[in-house]
This record gives C-alpha cells, structure tokens and sequence, in this order.
C-alpha cells in the first residue's frame, strides 16, 4: 500500500526568493527541493511517496507547509495546506487546486496544486500502468529529487520503498532516458570529509532537516569514503560489508575474581561456629571458624583466577554459603547460601560491589525467610581493567543492612521465592548422532529402520540442572516435560541454558545449546511482566552436521563460539509464577522437579507459511589458493532445507516438505495436495536448487583464486515452510534500522569532534531529532497487526515495553536536543550512546522463527569456509522499514573459517569473497524478488513448459557490459602493525577489484610507508546499468602484507573502500573531482591496525577509448621506474615547517643480540627528511646527549589530518662503521607538537575578588569548625597518622588536624605522566603480540625509551619571538630547560601500606615485604616481613642516593616472604624520577598545606616558601614577589592575602612572610603565562603488576616519593611514619546481677522449673579469654546474684577502631599473625549441667564503640535495645570510661524471631594500661578489691546434702495449702475410717447392753 502526494506548483507567491515545501502524513515529513530565485511561481514538479502498513481512514490528514528558504535564518511559513483524505480513500486518485491558509487560520492568496494516488493492496503490489499517472513534461529538467523517509534513508537509500522499488512506483522514469533518478543525501546522512568542508558546514544549519538543497546538489559532491570509509554507504543496491573478521566470542581470556568476606550479622541458630565458604564454578574457599558467635567478623580475602572465554566466565555462579560448626570429621550443617552469576558482578559499575551485604536464604526450606547475612567485596577483573576503591563510606551507613544489600541496582530488596517452569514440548531436525554401521546391521536382520539418535534436554539455571526424559532413535522427539528451578526472584543469575543432548552409553555430548537471557524475556519496569516465552521454536546451531567420531567443532554445539550449521529446533515456553511461601501446601525444597504436560497445539506458534529464499552469486573472488583447485560450488541452506551432503530425506509423500515437523504425514500430503492445485499453474511443483554448479577457479594472483562467472551468474533458490512470525523480525528489523542510523550519526559526531570541525553540535542535534522522528515512526509502524495467530504473551508484552521504550526514547532525545549546545556536546554525547545500547537491546529477539541462512563453499566435496547470515537481515516487507537491511541488495560477503580454526591469524585471512544477493519473504510475495538485482539481466530458466512465469532462474546473464578504468591512489598508511622482530614491517598493499589485483612497491623497514603510487587497473568490465553502477559500484578491498625474504607474506590488516565514479557523459573537475585523500582505518581480526591514507576513482571508457579519460600527469621519475607517483591534484598540497627536536637522553636500554648497546644514535626522520642526534660515546657512563637541540626543515600536508608521522629510531654504532638498529618509535600524530605563540592577553585578576575569595573561605572555615568542637585533641597526641586519616576521611579522631591529598591513582595520571616538556617515547623491537586488546601495552617489546621533545611550526616564524630578552638561538623554542649533566639527589621513599595483595600461599594469605631497586642499588626489607596478611601497613621510609640520568627508574615491588624456597614477587610498580625532577610540577616535595616549624606538620623541604617562590619567578622572568604591608604579597599582576605571624616551639609569635609565599605557591596555576599546579603533600596509590600476569592489577601500594638535590642543605630527617603502636588498654566488666532469665530445668521430684545460671563473656575471640562467672544453682525466679568480675586485657588502635592480636594460626606455624577485630563484648548466659553439655540461654553483643545505654532498672530493660539499636542514642566506653545499667539477653525462637531470655545488670569500666597497673583488681571476687560474696537464697545447696531444708524450699513454697488440704483430708478419713470401725463394737456393746 502506498499514497504518493504529486507536489505541482505554488503559485502567487510575493517577492522573490528560495521556496520550500514540507509534506507531511502520519507525522512523516519529507521535504522538497529548494526552487531558488522563483518570484510569484515555484515550480516543485516533485513527488513524496509513503509506504503504508495500514489502511488510511478517512479521517487522517495530509498537510503541506510552504516556507522561505534561508540558508542561515529559520526558514520563514509563508501558509499552509490541509486536506482531509476521505476523498482520495474513495476515489484513489484525485487532484487539488486550493488556497493556502496562515497561522491565523485565514487564507491568503497564494495557492498550491497537487496530485494525490492512493494504492491499496492485496497480497501483491500493483504496478501502474505507464502513464497513468505523472505524465511528465519534456521540458523540465527532470532532477526528480525523492527524499525517502527519513527513518531509513540516510545513506543507504534502503528507503521507505523497497529497492527498485521506487522504480516500479513511477514507470515512466524508465521509459525516458532523459530523466534520471538523482538521490538527494538526506540530511541525516554523515555530513562527510568533503570537497569545501568549511562551506558545507558553516553553511547549513543541522537543526533543520534541509541541506543545501538548492540546485539539485546531489549526493556526488560528497566524498563518500570519509574515515568511516565503507560503513557509509549511498547506496541504494548495495548494503555494507561487515569489517571485522574474527568471531570475538568463545575465545578464552583471564579473569581474576577477588572476594572479601568481611563479617556476617543475624545468623539463625544458638551459638553457632560459622565458618563462610565461598564457591564459584568447582572452586571453594573457606574462612576460618568463629566460635560461639551469630556475628562472626573475618575480614578474609580470597583470589580465583580463570583462564576461560567471556561467556563462559559469566554464566558461574558465585555462592556464598555459611556453614555451622564444620570440621575435618564433619561436614557441618548449612545454615543459608546467596547465589549470582559472575556476569551481574561485572555489570556493575566498576565491575564490582563493596562492602555489600549479601541475604542468605535456606534452598531446602524456602518459607524459612532470611537466615542472616554476610558483607562482601566481590570485584571481577578482565584484562586491562582497572578497579577503582570506591570513595570509603562511613561505618554507620554500612550498618544499614537493608540500605547496603548485595544487589544490582533496580532489583528490590525484599526478593521472594519463584517457580520457574521450562515447558520441552518437541524438537525436529535432529541430525544423526551414531554411526550407521550398526544400524545397516540391524536393519538386515529386522527389517528396522531407526533413527541415530538418542535425545534428551539438559537445562541450567542457577547453578542447578534438570533434564528431560530420553527418547530412543528419534529424530523428531516429542517430549512434552516440564522442568521447574525454585529460585529467588529476580534472579541473580542472568542466563538459562537449554541443551539438547545425545544420551549414549558411554559419554553424552551436545547436539545444540541455546541461552536465553532473562533479561530479553521480561521487564522489571512498573508496567513490566515477569520472564515469559514461547510456546516458541528456538533454532540451535553448531558443527556441520556429518556424523564423526571425533567432532573437532564439538565445542561449538556446547555454545562456546558462533555455530557454523543449523543443528535442530526446540519448541518450548518459559513461565514464572512468584511463590506465596506463607501457604500450607507448597514444597519447600528447591530441588528441580520434572512433570508431564499437555502437548501444545500446532496454531500455538503461529501459522506455517512457505518461504521462498532466492540468492544469486554475482562473484566469487578472492578464494585462498590454500584450498587447492579441484571443482568449487556453493551451498545455501536454511534450516534443513537445502542442505545436501547430510540433510534428513523423508517418505516420498513428504519429499516436498522435507523435515519440517509439525503436522503428521496424512496431514502432510493432503496439504501438499490442496497446495499443488494452486500452485500447479504457477510453480510447476518447483523443486528447490540450494548450490551452484561446480567450477573450476582461476588464478588471480597469488594468494588468491576466482571464479571466472564474467556475464552468467548462477543462482539458487530453495523453498521451505516455517511459522509465519515475520512480526517479530520486522520490528526487529526497524530498531535495528534506527540504531545504525543512529550509530552512524554518532560516529560523525566523534569524527567532527576529533578532526575539530566546526559544529558538532548542529551535527548532534540533526542525530537527535531524526532518533525521535523515527522512534514515533515506529510506535506507529508496529502497532499494526496485533491479532496474527501465534502470538505469545512475551510478544505482546514486549510490544508494550518497546513502544513504550521508543516514546519515552524520543521524548527525551527531544530534551536533550535542546540541550546540546558547543560546550556540552561531549556529555550529551555519552547519554546519546546510551540510547544505542538501549536500542540494540530492544531489538535483539528473543523467540526466534525462521533460523540462519548458511553458505558453505565446497571443494571436492568438502565444507571449507562459511558465512552465517541472519534471516532477519534479508527478510522481505512491503513496509521499507520492516525490510532486512541486506534484503534485495547486493551484499559483498566474507567467507570464514569453521570453530576455532577461524581464531587468530587463520581466521584473518579471507576465505572467499562473494558479491551477493539475497531475498527471502513469503513465497505468495515472491512477485519482484529480482527487483534490486543490477539491472541489464535475462533469466536463464530451467525449464521449459507452462507456467514459465513464475520459475526463478538458475542463473541470470547480462548482456549489458561497462568497461571501466580503476585508479587506486596509494599515498601513504600509518600506525601499521609491527610483523617483523626489529619492530618494524616491510609493507606493501594488494589493491582487489572485482578479479583483477595488483601490489604497491614494498617499502622496507617501516611502519608508516609513504608509497606515493598509482595504481592503474585497465579494462575492468562490471555488468549492469551504467547508471546503476555509478551509483553502486563494487567495493575495493586493500590488504597489507609484510614482505618476508623467506617464505610467504605476513598479513598486516585489510580495510574496504568505494570508489568515486565518472561515468563517459561526466565532466572531470571540481567539485567530485579528482577526489580528495581519505583515511580508512585498517582491521586485522577484530582489532585496528593502522590507517590507510588513498584515494579510489572509478572512470568509465567509452567509445573514444582510453584516450578520452584524464591524463595521468605523473613525471614516470627514472629512478623509481615505471612506478607512477599519485597525481598532482589529489597529492596534498605542502608547506614548509620547521621541526626542532630536544635530544635529552637514552634510557633502559636493552641488549641487542646478547650485546650491550653502547653508543647509540637517534635518527629521526618524518616526510623523507630528517635529523641525526650527537653520538653519545659511552652509554653506561652518561646516556644524556651533549648538543640538546637540532632542528631540520621538511614540506608538510597544509591540513594537519593529512601529516606523516615522525619516525625515531635508535641504532647502535658498532666497529667498523656497522649499525644495529635497537628501536623504534612512530610518532603518529604531531599536532601536539605544533607551536603556538603564548597569549599575551592573559586575564588580569583584580585585588578585591582575591579578598572576597578569601573571606569567603575564611567563613567556611569557620563554619567547620563549629562542628568539629567536641574536644580538641592534645598537640603531643598528634603524629603523622592523624593526618593521614584526616586526609582518607576514615578518620574518628576529630580536631583541627592538617590534611593532605590522597590520589587514588600514579601521580603520573593525575599530571599528565610530567611530560610537561619532557617527554619519554617507548622504543620497540621485535614482532607485535596478536592480542585482543590493543590498550594492553606489549611490555616485552620496549627495548628502551627516549627521552625528548619535538616543536614544530610553519616558517617563516614571527619576529616578536625570536627579539625576546635572552632569547638563546640555539636552544630554539627550548628556551630555559635545565641542562642535562649529570646530578645527584637523595631518594627518600615513604611506603605507607598496600591493600589487596594476591595471595602468594596456600593458605590464602603472603607473607609481604617491600623491596626498592634504583639503578644498581637495591634495598631488601626481608626481615620486616609481614606474616600472613594481604593488608599491611609497612608505616616505613627508605633513603637512596642516585645520580641522575644513570639511575632513573625506581621500582618498588612486594615480595612473598617463603621459609623455604625463593620468595615470589607479588606485584611491583616503577616510576620515572628523572621526569618528576625536572617537571614544571615540582614534583620533587609536595607542597603542604600549612607552613609550621615543629610538630607533626613540620615543613618537610630544605627550602622554605619564600625560596621556592623567588626561584619561580626567577625562572618565569616574573617580577616579584614584593611582599606588601596587611599580609599580602604581588606576584606578576596578582596580588594574594594570608597571615604573616607563626608560633614557634616555645609559643611565641613572630613576622614571617612563609605563609604568604605558600598562599601563591598553593595558588600558582592561577599565575598567567607561566602558572600551573604545583605538586601538594600527597599520597598516592599505585597499582601493582606482575609480569606473569599481563594487565591485571596483583593490590596496590600507598606511598610517596620526595627527592632533594645533593647539592643544596640536606633534608632534614625523615618524617616518622611507623604504623601506631596499638595502645594497651584493659576492659573490666562487673556481672552483678541477671534477672528474668528463662528457666531450662526441670526438677526430678517435683517438675519445677529452674536453671543454673552462670554467665560468660569475652572480648577478642572465644578460645583466648573466655572467662566464666561462678554458678547461681537452682534460680527458680530467673534471678542470679554474681558480684562477679571479668578483666580483659586488650591492644586498640584507636584511629581504625580495631583490637589488634596477635596469634598462631595452627600448631605448624612459623610465627604470630597479626588480625585485627573490632571491640565488641559478647556476654552470654547459660545453664549449666553436670552430666551433658550446658545449654546456651542467650547473649547479647556490644560494639564498644556504639552501644546502647543500659537501662536504669531491671523492668526499663526490654527487647527494643536490641531491635531498634539504630535509633537509640548510642555511647562509647572510650570515651565514657565506665558505664552501668541492664542489657537484655536474646536468642532467637523457632520461627526465628528474637525473644528475650534474661537481663544482666553489669558494670563496664575501661582503663589504660597504665592506670591499670596503678589500681590492680582481683578476677571473679578476688583480691585486690574483692567484691563481697552475693546474697543468693539457700536453695543453692544442693537437695541432697541438707534434704530438709530443700524440702522445705521446694514443696513447702509451692504445695503448702495442697498440703494443707490433703492433710484435712487424711483427717477427716481417719476420722470415719475410725468411726466404722469402732460402730460395730459399739453396737454390740449397746445391743448387749455392756
């Protein structure tokens, strides 16, 4: 469907001037072409056509704008045009006359006359019939200007039509040769590198959608290489080939994961032994144990390293488990584990979490809720990473647990348990798994056929397998099972694996692996879902399907690696339902389970339609001659159909519908029977044609092969059936579209910025508003057919989020648009490619549908090399922006090698190179399948008969030939790999068009060659249109080789480019030509390796012959033969430059061929000119030169992109006049050495600012230190530690301590390395290493560095430089650099501490200690060795003596100290001295930040400010410093305030002008001219490397270096910087008394109720100095009286507020570990029993340095002091000294609920060593002064040796009044028991009358 808007006339129009017009439908604008210069008529003669997903309704608008066009203004409304459609739906064609109307709503005079086609569909497109519509008149110039959605259009004109398509819209355009079809480069196309750049982009303003386009200037004035060469593409026939070869994925790199285990809090259970272990893939570690405790402290550190591919890496999981009381007998019981992949912890920002607390949760009970949690550091670290120490929070916010979960962001805190159902309902296509000997057996015998495979399906989630049931010898297996992971929910584990494998006897391997990633199938937004999929097929790929014993691709059906074959599809559905675990009938165990369900019906996954893929091989070239030159052929398949050697045949009946599952086979032929009726006519049952003929290849040179097709190129076409979930592709496709563009846009922006062109912003602003343009476009594109069978829930769901993605997307590129202005484009630029990711990630499907097409060559019957296409990228739709990017497009395809063979240098090299073309769509769709072919073809059918028509062909022959000549312009390429071992290459280029090639001169030695050559390739014939091919033609590929004497040729790299066409009828000359030089950068793997410097033409010859095209005017010089240079045009056009170079010195250099270097020479050259350094005579001696400055003058490129890089290299001078080359160095860009003359004009600052500035710091000050006034701490308490912590912020003692800067990084990062003017150039040698990250610097090849500068500058030089006072001609621009003669400094390294070390030991721990080497000197602090920690603070300094040059470098590395054997270095660092010393940073001593005489701040430097700041000035020839009256002081033009008074020792004051001076030094970058930051005191931290392993970081090292020249006053002594001593300190804690403590006993006799209470507590750790009261027997009420007193002894170190112990870890030990633990008291109180072992009652645990305040009396105490710490007022007993009250005991209860179990009324008192030695106590009541005996009832006494009494007690207390009552009882019984029977006695008696 279409509606094409025929845009006539505007007439009456007022004035004059430009016109243009704007057409807009359904919020797609285009607009026309500029009428420039038209006064009361414009004449657009122009027509807009929109492809239409949908019907137009009646009610939908049409509106046309017409403007003034400014080149530079706004353009101006002039009125507008608005036309309801009903008409148009109705009638299809109409045309309008009408008036325009303003913004007012009335209308104006001037009028517009339009014509207006709607086409509906019905399964085809309708072609009009010629000239029916638009009939054209002769005399218009007939530029038809068709500007294509903007969405699409862009370079690739893939357009809102389909290729060709717009051809087929408007037939009359073929019918006459004069009009041609120029289209225009939409706005949103690159702007590229063009002929008047500065024109172009001054010119137009990005944020209106219109360029230029007056006058029909179309896309040929612009170059279109640029430097993103062929990703920029005009094409409307072509689409781009994809640079980079190597399969990136599946190649193993290292890893190394740290985990810290820090402590764990609210562990479930009573009095646990917990230990932590941490497992990742197979590897566990354990912590130590913990006794008797549910918060365990261990601050462990714990190292895995993996060498293993990405994705692999990031699907482990990483589990943290706390086990209970673990040991050598058993195994423990597990009390919670936390599990996540290792791929969420690099995801995270800095690939890490810290100080995270992770919530461990019980897998085999999953209602049990949490059961505690444990704080951690994970990090993972890839090579060239760097992890930054997050910015140290305080404690307190860390104690938060809830606020500090170990959680990605986004993920709530509080997760619940989910079921996860993966639903396996069948799979088909299966390829043969055993071997068919057997099976031939068997089937002789019983007549059997079977199928050779047995499957199953594994799937992995979590960590945790499930797997399906085995079905025998089935290639089509139904299974219909569910396997169900109970996990929490959202997962921490991203990805789910679904396998299916081969069930054999003895091992089972892979058919094919999927991964689904959970984030692609759900969307945890508020309007998201929870992860759903399918029913969907998803396509598995793999190895070639032939069955062999030992697969070599076996890897691939594992997933590791991109499949080279279809291997099977799996039908199956993911769903999550979240778990209600209060609900009585659900499993609590989260083993996996495996159910039965009900078969999923056919319609479910959508409806089958047959496919129709056509392909046609326009050339196959570039064949590697490797493969030999038997027959070669190509197969496509897709699926399996197509495939030949090993495709699965089925019955006859089912023949035409081969493997496809699905329906049964009566099924299946009836539908092959109902489908031949109609077909029959058309299709003739047309038989798939999956491979081209055999074809023997011809040599094109020789490494390359081709295959001589000329004009008859064969085709394929194969026919298959899938579900019809085109949708899915096509809104897939449309992202995808809109992120190319985007990226593109983005690209140009950088580009603009990097070659500093004027306007990035504008540039950015076009990108922006076409991203929200298309974004709508697409809201509106996808909302279309929402109600096609086979929709799942996911695509619904994922339909929403899309587009609700895309609108939110394009609101805010809207925001940002207005935004972007020149000073912020970078930022925006980031959030800009923010929206890239997000976009690549919609667009990447989940459930897949018609799986990959594959094309294989095959030589001699077998599969070489291959190219694996997705389907979606060639998909048909008659929407332009649902279509596939290459689809209907010819599209040059590299062929590569299979699985691992294609890893590395074997898979650079280009297997075959075909120029393609492929189509795939419904096969009812199939009507012009051929339209984007090059045109100028006949079909060459394969059968004859009826129903001709629709046959494809199997080969097309062109009888349209042009002939061409190809110019290559080679200039000159730069940054090139190093190949041979002398660093260095000897390059030349192989230049590949269509099948002819030809090579540049080799150029030895170098890897910047500047060929100057061109190439000329006669006679290249092309088939196709001449119109067609201008505007498309062939790409050129260029190769660059090392030439090696022996043997083959090394490959550098290989890099694409189009070139510039001139057909016969063009004129040559400006502004296309002759083309501009372009750079195009150069791809070896998947890395850059270099730019390549040409420029390609493409000219046609024509009748007259070669001797119409341009004359080559190139001198054929004699000396270089007939080697032609690039002509005179094209060459860069020079100026002349002077380049002086500073020779300062040699450094490290290394021997050459075992022989040391001795008197080496640089030789620098750039543009075939250059400069010798002196000689210098003896290296070891002095390897400074003796002349500092040369110069030489050289013809440069007048544009700076264009310069040649500047070579330097070094040679040894040997006897006898030979020379050794040692290194070598390019500079590749030299405009960081361009001079530019200093601004004069320099800002003046006036006095008064500078006083504002200060009082308002002064104020601050103030402001701080109204807080700080809790109590200032004593002078003498002071030392340097206080500072530093002071300055690290992790500081608890509060006062006005000094700070400094601690730098979290090399001082050299922070100040640019100090090359301020002295700049160090690494040499290399030797052959570079093929790595995948370049960034990674080769170690191994710098043989030495070179110390100097370069100053370039265009002559003649202005006078005013060269006539300024003492200015030395010979120093040129060197002016005032220090001389480089020897000199001697004192080295004082200050080592503080090193964190993170890499365990050196089994036992997971090093043994530190620090070794510094400088020169010859080396410093081994062995016996300060550091037991088992991987934190040591050293605390130490070191004082060397160097001379300068001789000994530069300093090396500071940590050793692992080893009883026996030789120790291993864990990590070092080095750092260039020489650099520091003579940088303008004076980075000699850091500059402090106060100036005092004595104290802990002593001013560290020889020199004192003032001399420092008069020697500034001095060498910045800046008058000064004139110190005035008031405290301030002028320096230049600057005047700057600070005090003038300071104390010495004894407290007096004096006048001193230090601190003055030191206010200009701390402000010295504020200095005109010659300012810049002086270095402060500092810290900084270093990373330390280890040679073994390459760019991962082994801890790093906190340190600082100060140097003092020799010459001047020594230095005095070094500051102390020994770690604290912790102090002795003693805790002494009274248990009076315990109340309310539950009762455990029972008692024998009578069930009371009672306990024997004691209580215990400790301090450090259990076993150390656990210490008991005595035992209250027999409480019955819960109360115990003690009096009792615990005393422990303790070391604190109060700034890091930790207890330091020191103790062995084993029997085995060598010596003391030192640990450090925070002050916590743990008292608890338990029941104590003869005969088993005591029952713990509960406990509670104080942090000394916050606990709550006990409560006055036993009754205020309550749970709460427990529960709500956090909001309690808190107190420290360092600073109370001593503290009572009650505290309550707990313990948690069944469900895991905190209960109280007693009160303890106890007294703390906290004592320094010293005082306790004056006032000693006694332990329990013990003298001295003992504590009286408490007062405790006499039921203590046991009941058996003074019965009585606990008779008395016990039942007396409690039975007395049953006592009573049965004594009553008895009584009154014996009372009648007496009476009856003495009756009877008494009767008698009476009866007898005794």
């Amino acid at each position: 469907m279409a509606l094409v808007v025929y845009l006539k006339t505007v007439t009456e129009l007022r004035g004059k001037g430009d016109r243009i017009a704007k057409v807009t439908f359904r919020g797609l604008s285009f607009f026309s072409r500029v009428v420039e210069n038209c006064e009361d008529e414009a004449q657009f003669e122009q027509a807009f056509r929109w492809p239409i997903g949908s019907k137009v309704d009646g009610n939908e608008m049409l509106e046309i704008q017409v403007f003034n066009y400014s080149k530079v203004f706004t353009n101006r409304l002039i009125g507008t045009f608005r036309m309801v459609l009903q008409k148009v739906v109705e009638e299809g064609h109409l045309e309008v006359s009408d008036t325009l109307i303003d913004d007012n709503n009335t209308a104006i005079r001037t009028s517009i006359s339009i014509e207006i086609k709607y086409q509906t569909m019905d399964g085809s497109v309708k072609v009009w019939s010629d000239g029916e519509f638009l009939d054209i008149p002769d005399d218009c110039d007939g530029t038809f200007q068709f500007e294509t959605d903007s969405l699409l259009s862009g370079r690739s004109q893939s357009s809102g039509t389909s290729p060709g398509r717009s051809i087929h819209g408007i037939p009359t355009f073929r019918k006459k040769e004069k009009i041609i079809i120029k289209f225009k480069c939409n706005i949103s196309s690159p702007v590229l590198l063009c002929a008047d750049d500065s024109a172009i982009l001054d010119a137009e303003d990005l944020d209106r959608k219109v360029m230029r386009l007056g006058g029909g200037v179309d896309h040929d004035t612009i170059s279109l290489a640029s430097v993103t060469a062929v990703t920029t593409n005009v094409s409307n026939k072509r689409s781009k080939p994809d640079i980079k070869m190597e399969p990136s994925s599946g190649r193993p790199v290292d890893y190394q994961i740290s985990v810290t285990v820090i402590e764990a809090r609210q562990l479930v259970g009573l009095n646990m032994d917990p230990v932590v272990c941490v497992e990742i893939g197979e590897e566990k570690k354990y912590t130590s144990m913990k006794e008797s405790t549910n918060c365990p402290y261990y601050n462990e550190y714990f190292v895995f390293d993996f060498h293993v591919p990405p994705n692999v890496m990031f699907d482990k999981i990483l589990k943290i488990s706390v086990i209970h009381s673990k040991n050598l007998l058993r195994s423990g019981t597990l009390v919670g584990t936390f599990k996540l992949d290792v791929g969420t912890v690099y995801s995270q920002p800095e690939h890490q979490f810290h100080h995270k607390w992770a919530m461990l949760s019980d897998h085999d009970d999953i209602t049990a809720g949490c059961k505690g949690y444990v704080k951690c550091d994970i990090a993972v670290v890839g090579k060239g990473d760097n992890i930054k120490i997050p910015h140290k929070a305080n404690e307190t916010d860390e104690d938060d647990i809830e606020g500090n979960l170990l959680l990605p962001e986004g993920v709530p805190s509080e997760r619940q348990w989910a079921r996860f159902y993966v639903k396996i309902y069948r799979a088909e296509g299966l390829p043969k798994m055993n071997t068919s000997i057997m099976a031939n057996v068997k089937k002789a015998f019983i007549g059997e056929n079977r199928d050779l495979v047995d499957p199953y399906v594994l799937v992995q989630f979590a960590g945790q397998k499930g797997k399906t049931s085995v079905q025998k010898s089935s290639y089509e297996p139904i299974w219909n099972e569910q396997v169900i992971f109970t996990e929490m929910f959202p997962p921490l584990c991203r990805r789910l694996k679904v396998q299916i494998r081969d069930s054999d006897k003895v091992n089972d391997v892979a058919i094919g692996t999927h991964f689904i990633d959970l984030r692609k199938i759900a969307n945890d937004g508020d309007k998201g879902f929870l992860p759903t999929m399918g029913p969907a097929w998803v396509n598995m790929y793999g190895s070639i399907r032939n069955y062999t014993l030992m697969d070599e691709h076996q890897d691939l059906n594992e997933g590791l690696g991109e499949g080279v074959s279809f291997r099977a599809r799996l039908l199956i559905s993911i769903a999550v339902e979240i778990l209600d675990t209060s609900s009585a009938e659900i499993m609590s165990s989260t083993e996996v389970q495996i159910e039965p369900v009900s078969n999923v019906s056919e319609s479910a996954t959508g409806k089958m339609e047959e496919f129709f893929l056509f392909g046609s091989f326009l050339e196959a070239t570039m064949i590697d001659r490797k493969i030999g030159d038997k027959p070669i052929n190509f197969e496509v398949t897709i699926g399996n159909y197509g495939n030949q050697i090993d495709g699965v045949s089925k019955p006859a009946s089912a023949k035409k519908k081969k493997e496809d599952g699905g329906e049964s086979e009566e099924e299946e032929s009836e539908l092959i029977h109902n489908s031949s009726d109609e077909e029959a006519e058309d299709d003739g049952d047309l038989t798939s044609v999956p491979s081209t003929p055999p074809m023997k290849p011809v040599i094109t040179d020789r490494n390359y092969f081709h295959l001589p097709y000329f004009e008859k190129k064969p085709c394929i076409y194969i026919k298959s059936w899938w579900q019809d979930q085109r949708r899915r592709l096509y809104n897939s496709n449309i992202m995808d579209k809109i992120a190319d563009k985007l990226e593109e846009g983005l690209n140009d922006v950088q580009e603009i910025i990097k070659t500093e062109k004027a306007y990035p912003e504008r540039r950015l602003r076009g990108v922006l508003e076409e991203l929200s343009t298309s974004c709508s476009r697409f809201v509106t594109l996808a909302n279309k057919d929402q109600n096609l069978s086979g929709r799942t829930k996911l695509d619904k769901e994922r339909l929403k989020s899309c587009m609700r993605e895309m609108e939110s997307m394009a609101q805010q590129a809207k925001t940002i648009r207005s935004q972007v202005k020149r000073n912020t484009v970078r930022d925006k630029l980031k959030l800009v490619f923010n929206f890239l990711h997000r976009l690549r990630f919609q667009a990447d499907e989940p459930q897949h549908s018609i799986p990959d097409v594959f094309i294989w060559m095959i030589s001699n019957n077998k599969r070489i090399a291959y190219a694996r296409i997705p389907s979606k990228d060639i998909l048909y739709s008659i929407v332009g922006e649902e279509m596939g990017k290459d689809c209907g497009k010819v599209k040059a395809v590299f062929l590569r090698l299979p699985g691992k063979k294609g890893f590395g240098p074997a898979g650079w090299t280009v297997q075959a190179k075909l120029e393609m073309y492929l189509w795939l769509g419904l096969n009812k769709q199939r009507k012009d399948f051929l339209s984007g072919l090059p045109s100028g073809f006949e079909e060459n059918k394969a059968t004859k008969g009826t129903g001709i028509q629709a046959v494809p062909p199997i080969s097309l022959v062109y009888n349209m030939k042009q002939v061409f000549q190809l110019r290559a312009h080679m200039y000159q390429a730069r940054s090139l790999f190093a190949a041979d071992s002398s660093g260095l290459s000897d390059p030349f280029a192989r230049v590949f068009f269509s099948t002819h090639s030809q090579v540049t001169e080799v150029l030895n030695e170098t890897l910047c060659p500047t060929w100057d050559q061109l190439l000329v390739f006669d006679n290249v014939e092309l088939y196709g249109e001449a119109g067609e091919l201008r505007d498309d033609p062939p790409i050129i590929v260029i190769e660059l080789y090392d030439q090696d004497t022996v043997g083959k040729a090394e490959f550098i790299g290989r890099t694409f480019a189009k070139p510039l066409t001139k057909m016969v009828d063009e004129h040559y000359g400006p502004p296309q030509f002759p083309p501009q030089l372009e750079y195009y950068q150069i791809y070896r793997g998947n890395c850059t390796a270099g730019d390549l410097l040409a420029a390609f033409e493409l000219l046609q010859i024509g009748p007259a012959g070669r001797a119409a095209l341009p004359p080559i005017d190139g001198p054929t010089d004699s000396d270089r033969g007939p080697i032609l240079p690039v002509p005179l045009g094209i060459r860069p056009v020079l100026s002349r430059y002077r380049i002086e170079v500073l020779f300062w010195g040699l450094r490290d250099l290394k021997r050459i061929n075992l022989a040391q270097v001795d008197r080496p020479r640089v030789d620098i050259e750039c543009a075939g000119k250059g400069v010798q350094s002196a000689l210098i005579q003896n290296y070891k001696k002095n390897p400074n030169f003796s002349t500092l400055v040369k110069w030489f003058e050289v013809d440069l490129p007048e544009n700076e992109l264009l310069h040649p890089p500047l070579n330097i290299r070094v040679v040894d001078c040997r006897a006898f006049g030979r020379f050794t080359l040692v290194g070598s160095y390019a500079v590749t860009s030299l405009r960081k050495f361009i001079y530019s003359p200093p601004d004069k004009t320099a800002n003046n600052w006036n006095e008064d600012e500078m006083e504002k500035d200060k009082e308002k710091k002064k104020k601050k000050k103030k402001k701080k230190g109204e807080e700080v006034d809790e109590e200032e701490p004593d002078e003498s308490m002071l030392d340097w530690w206080s500072k530093y912590f002071a300055s690290v912020e992790t500081m608890m003692e509060v006062g006005g301590t000094f700070s400094f800067f601690v730098y979290n990084k090399e001082l050299e990062i922070e100040f640019g390395n100090f090359e301020d003017w002295l700049h160090t150039f690494n040499l290399y040698r030797g052959k570079a290493g093929d790595d995948d990250d370049h960034d990674v610097v080769d170690d191994d090849r710098i043989v030495g560095r070179f110390k100097g500068s370069l100053c370039m500058y265009k002559l003649p030089l202005s006078e005013e430089i060269t006539r300024e006072a003492g200015f030395d001609p010979n120093m040129g621009m060197f002016q005032s650099i220090p001389h480089n003669d020897p000199i001697n400094v004192l080295i004082r390294i200050y080592i503080i501490r090193a964190t993170d070390l890499h365990p050196a030991d089994i036992n997971g721990k090093a043994d530190p200690y620090i070794v510094i080497r400088l020169g010859k000197s080396e410093i081994r602090d062995k016996e300060n060795y550091i037991s088992k920690q991987l934190n040591p603070v050293f605390g130490k300094s070191f004082d060397i003596e160097a001379t300068f040059p001789m000994e530069s470098m300093l090396t500071v590395a940590v050793y692992d100290w080893d009883l026996v054997g030789t120790d291993d270095l864990i990590g070092e660092t080095k750092i260039d001295l020489e650099n520091r010393y003579y940088s303008k940073h004076r980075a000699t001593c850091g500059i402090a930040s106060n100036y005092s005489v004595h104290g802990y701040n002593v001013w560290r430097d020889p020199q004192k400010p003032t001399q420092i700041l008069a020697k500034l000035c001095k060498a910045g020839k800046l008058d000064g410093p004139l110190y005035g009256p008031g405290g301030r002081v002028k320096v230049g033009n600057r005047i700057f305030l600070g005090p003038t008074e300071i104390e010495d020792e004894s407290g007096l004051k004096k006048q001193t002008e230090e601190h003055l001076a030191l206010t200009v030094l701390r402000h010295w970058e504020e200095i005109p001219r010659v300012g810049c930051k002086l270095i402060p005191e500092h810290v900084e931290t270093r990373p330390l490397l280890n040679p073994d392993k390459p760019g991962i970081e082994q801890g790093r090292i906190e340190m600082w270096v100060d140097m003092f020249p020799m010459d001047v006053p020594a230095p005095g002594s070094a500051i102390d910087i020994s770690p604290r001593k912790p102090k002795r300190c003693e805790l002494r804690v009274i248990i009076w008394n315990t109340d309310e403590v539950i009762l455990e006993d029972d008692d024998y006799f009578t069930g009371e109720k009672s306990s024997d209470i004691f209580v215990r507590g400790w301090l450090k750790g259990q076993q150390e100095d656990k210490q008991d009261t005595d035992v209250h027997y027999h409480s019955l009420t819960g109360e115990g009286n003690f009096n009792w007193r615990f005393v422990f002894p303790f070391d604190y170190l109060m700034a890091e507020e930790k207890i330091v112990i020191s103790k062995k870890e084993s029997m085995f030990s060598w010596d003391e570990t030192e640990y450090k633990i925070p002050a916590r008291l743990t008292l608890q109180v338990w029941d104590a029993d003869h005969f088993s072992a005591d029952d713990f009652l509960g406990a509670i645990e104080l942090d000394l340095n916050k606990f709550p305040r006990g409560a006055k009396t036993a009754k205020q105490c309550s749970l709460d002091m427990v529960l709500k710490e956090h909001e309690l007022p808190t107190i420290s007993i360092f600073k109370q000294k001593r503290v009572k009250g009650w505290w309550p005991f707990v313990a948690r209860d069944e469900n895991d609920e905190f209960e109280l179990t007693g009160k303890v009324e106890a007294e703390l008192h906290l004592l320094t060593a010293e005082e306790a030695e004056k006032n000693p106590v006694g332990l329990g009541r013990n003298e001295p002064e003992p504590l009286e005996k408490p007062n405790r009832p006499d039921t203590s006494l046991m009941w058996f040796m003074n019965p009585l009494k606990s008779i008395r007690y016990f039942i007396w207390h409690n039975y007395r009044w049953l006592i009573l009552k049965a004594l009553a009882l008895l009584l009154l019984l014996l009372l009648v028991g007496l009476f009856l029977y003495s009756i009877p006695g008494y009767l008698v008696k009476k009866l007898l009358g005794a």
